[in-house]
Order: structure tokens, then C-alpha cells, then sequence
């Protein structure tokens, strides 16, 4: 099946530029230009207009009608108390059921929960969400750090902007990188994103630690993270035996010693990298990984990007 109809169906409160991701990669007419041609139709259950969540309102093309013969059926983000009529249910399983692409913008994976075609899936959302959507959809396989997850013809991404790097995957897949990278640099986007949704989750080093009997240590390890600490060295300070120290440690802080300080000093590497003018080695050694290549191991593994496109990320001006 080619990539020639897409509909996307919307529903009142829908997000106004999740709507527009979708509208301005498939709805825009760039024959012109040599981009491929799509019929495009914005779709309500039952064709009249509705409103957005910014309060104006959008009149759609048509009613459901055009899912019943899209290649792409999209569902944008709409609020996560939305109910989805059972005529829109319908049509999105019979889409799936006939082999469309099915695509979902940001918290538009509930809409496609509802519908069932995230059962024993791999999918995503923004990861604010990520939480409820297991909660509420437990045989869905919820993978809260990626951009963009596909399983089978099911495309389901993370919040807004990531909405852009879900239909360009599409369109690589469908009508070649060529087009994709063409059409992102249309878009003045990059044609990939390197990392997953941990590089955006806010995550401040801690002002304070509240543990019991603990917390003089933890507060002493945050002003200590450049040193080399062994477990030890750490149940040395507090006057217990290893094991009962790391026993002590996972039962007050929910992590070993070792996730705990690794957490901590990247929460430090990732200030680093935004605020100073530190190189890469340097930052490695103020954060106590040692060096370069140990820290880039960490964050690839930890927020799924290097130091040095974190950095040209988040850089502060």
C-alpha cells in the first residue's frame, strides 16, 4: 500500500499545532517542488466543525468517510479525558484491520488505546503521559524515552515536536530518504533527531536529600560527585559493613550506591554541558566519570544522546 490518502481525525479540544504537524507535512501542496501529492482530509465524527484547544475552531473536510479508504489515518493530541464516539473507534480499527498506517501525535496514543491497536504493541507518548498510558492500557508495551516508536504499520510518538520526526520516519519509509531529507529541510528541521525524551525531562540537581539515617552522607556525596567513591569507601563514612551499608542505602533511597552516584553526577554533567564552557574531558572529570568516553557510555545509555549533541541542544545562550 502507497502513501497517497491521509486523513486525520480530530476531535474538539484537539492541539493546535500537533494538528499542524500533521496538516503542514501532508496537507501542504509541494508538487510543485517535486514533493509527492497527498489527499489530504481533516476529518470529524460527524463533519461538522470543532474547536481546538487554543479556543478557536477549525471546519473540517469531511466526515469519517475518508478513513475508510486512507493509507494514513493520524490522530493529533486531544485532551486526555477525551471520549472518542464509538462510530471514530470503529473506523480506526477498520483502518488497521485493512492495513493502514495508523499514526498518533503526542497523547493521541490514548485515542488509539481506546481503540485497542496498542495491545501488546510498542508505543509512546509525551513522557509526562507515558505513566498513565501503561496505567491504562497495561498490555500496551509503553516505551516512555523514545521520540517515535513503530510497530507493524502503528506509529505512535512523543510530544509535540516529535510529532515532525514520526511523519518524516513515515515518509522515509514509504517514499525514500530523499524525499524525507528534502522535505525536513523544507521544514527547516533536522531530517533525524539524535536521542530519546530523557534528554527533555527536566531534571535539576537536588537542593536538598531527605533520607533518614543517610541524608549527612548523600547531602556530602552531591559536593564530593568529582572523586572516585567505592562502596567501601561510602560505608567507611557511615560506620557500617559494605553489605549492610548497601542494603541500608537501597531501602532509604530506592537505588544501589552505584545508580545513585551515576544519576547524580550525569544530573551535574548535563549543568555543565548547558551553563559553562567546560570541553567534554573536562566536564567527564568535574562530574567524576573519569573521562570522556566513560561519560559518553553513560549518556548514551542513560538519556540516549552524546555530551556533545546534548550540549548543542541545551546550550544556554
Amino acid at each position: 500500500m502507497s502513501l497517497y490518502r491521509v486523513a486525520v481525525l480530530g476531535l474538539d479540544d484537539v492541539a493546535p499545532f500537533e494538528l499542524g504537524v500533521l496538516c503542514e507535512v501532508f496537507g501542504t501542496d509541494r508538487t510543485l517542488d517535486g514533493f509527492p501529492s497527498y489527499e489530504f482530509a481533516l476529518c470529524s465524527p460527524d463533519g461538522g466543525p470543532i474547536r481546538t484547544r487554543s479556543g478557536f475552531g477549525v471546519v473540517p473536510h469531511a466526515d469519517l468517510t475518508p478513513l475508510a479508504s486512507a493509507d494514513l489515518v493520524a490522530v493529533p493530541a486531544h485532551p486526555l479525558a477525551s471520549e472518542v464516539p464509538a462510530v471514530a473507534v470503529d473506523a480506526l480499527k477498520a483502518a488497521a484491520e485493512r492495513g493502514a498506517w495508523i499514526l498518533s501525535v503526542c497523547s493521541g496514543a490514548f485515542l488509539l488505546g481506546q481503540a485497542g491497536l496498542l495491545d501488546g504493541r510498542r508505543c509512546t507518548t509525551h513522557w509526562k503521559h507515558a505513566a498513565l498510558l501503561a496505567e491504562r492500557y497495561p498490555t500496551a508495551l509503553v516505551s516512555p524515552d523514545e521520540l517515535y516508536v513503530q510497530d507493524g504499520r502503528v506509529i505512535t510518538s512523543a510530544g509535540t515536536a516529535a510529532g515532525i520526526d514520526a511523519c518524516l520516519h513515515l515518509v522515509r519509509q514509504e517514499q525514500g530518504a530523499a524525499v524525507a531529507t528534502k522535505l525536513a529541510r523544507r521544514m527547516v528541521v533536522p531530517p533525524h533527531r539524535a536521542g530519546g525524551q530523557s534528554q527533555f525531562i527536566e531534571a535539576p540537581m537536588p537542593e536538598q536529600v531527605d533520607c533518614d539515617t543517610l541524608q549527612p552522607l548523600l547531602e556530602w556525596l552531591l559536593t564530593h560527585l568529582d572523586e572516585p567513591l567505592t562502596v567501601d569507601d561510602l560505608a567507611s563514612r557511615t560506620h557500617m559493613a559494605p553489605r549492610t551499608f548497601a542494603r541500608r542505602f537501597r531501602a532509604e533511597t530506592g537505588a544501589t550506591p552505584h545508580d545513585w552516584l551515576t544519576h547524580q553526577r550525569l544530573l551535574l554533567a548535563r549543568r555543565l554541558l548547558e551553563e559553562t564552557e567546560l570541553s567534554v574531558e573536562s566536564v567527564a572529570s568535574r562530574a567524576g566519570f573519569g573521562d570522556s568516553a566513560t561519560l559518553r557510555h553513560h549518556f548514551r545509555r542513560r538519556i540516549g544522546t552524546t555530551p556533545a549533541d546534548y550540549r548543542h541542544t541545551f546550550r544556554a545562550a
